[in-house]
């Protein structure tokens, strides 16, 4: 089968279009024909030898796919790597049927992207109606699915992005205000945007966005990290947290994979929201397989909206 490989680790020229051995059975798991492979900032990580989970090469990335099972099920999943290939395992715990209500295109923004925007919100957060949440990158993959999500919830929304364009977009998905994230005096303008500090925040920058956000918190304000994607870790002062009795939690999905109740739940309220339309994913460019470094190169640029994809029939 054709399959992205990675032999070592690096830029986005060490994703080579390879034909490979079909994974081997495994008890518990389910081969699925892939059609569309989801792409994540998290692939770019493991090609740079950063991801939170080390990685032997040679290693074929990929953590979520829609396809068919030899039975004919259409189904999303998870899995730890290998979704970039015409054929992936995925465990049967992490893997859920696509209702006809929800296409393709949806349902792989769902998998990683939609389960990791709610379960910040929902369970690290504990976002609830009339509180003020900060959502970084509020139009890529996971931000505009927080975006969508916290505000039908009742929540007022910051959405915070590094384009006209994309600010303008976060507003159209329900964000009460956007807020320049490449912006010096980010802190300032997140105040001024919320009308004051904010009850909760999400963070996946690091560095200096990291603390610009963390200084924007009110006193018993809540912060979610999911990311470096600047590529500098941030470390934050106990004292600052006691000053103002301020929760930071760390967030990474897969550590949600062996709870039995955690993503169906999640999963369950994503595929309702899809079917009724209040929730849209943003389906963006869908690349062929073999093009999987254009598609790494142009994610890292932070160039596009919405979910990145790879179709494998091409």
């Amino acid at each position: 089968m054709r399959a992205i490989v990675m032999r070592e680790f690096g830029g986005p020229d060490v994703l080579r279009l390879e034909d490979v051995p079909e994974p081997e059975p495994r008890g518990g798991h389910t081969l699925v024909d892939v059609t569309l492979a989801g792409i994540n900032y998290a692939d770019v990580h493991v090609r740079g030898d950063s991801y939170l989970a080390p990685v032997e090469l040679p290693y074929i990335p990929g953590n979520e796919v829609v396809g068919t099972t030899d039975g004919g099920r259409r189904v999303v999943g998870l899995s730890r790597g290998g979704g970039y290939a015409e054929r992936a395992l995925l465990h049967r715990r992490v893997t859920w049927d696509v209702p006809d209500a929800v296409t393709d295109a949806q349902a792989v923004a769902l998998a990683l992207q939609g389960n990791s925007a709610w379960h910040l919100l929902f369970t690290a957060l504990r976002v609830t109606e009339g509180e003020t949440v900060v959502v970084p990158a509020a139009a890529g993959g996971v931000g505009s699915l927080a975006v969508q999500l916290a505000a039908r919830a009742g929540a007022k929304v910051i959405g915070l992005a590094g384009s006209a364009e994309k600010r303008e977009l976060a507003q159209d998905l329900g964000a009460h205000a956007v807020v320049d994230s490449t912006a010096h005096d980010l802190t300032e303008r997140i105040l001024d945007a919320a009308g004051g500090p904010v009850q909760t925040a999400l963070e996946m920058t690091g560095g200096a966005t990291f603390a610009r956000t963390l200084a924007a918190v009110a006193p018993c304000g809540r912060l979610a990290v999911y990311g470096f994607a600047g590529g500098e870790l941030a470390s934050v002062s106990t004292r600052d947290l006691m000053e103002r009795s301020i929760t930071v939690s760390g967030f990474w999905l897969p550590q949600l994979y062996a709870d039995r109740t955690a993503l169906p739940t999640s999963m369950r309220a994503l595929f309702d929201a899809v079917g009724d339309g209040s929730l849209k994913p943003l389906t963006g460019t869908t690349y062929a397989l073999g093009n999987a470094a254009r598609a790494h190169h142009d994610l890292a640029a932070r160039t596009p909206t919405g979910k990145l994809a790879l179709d494998v029939a091409r």
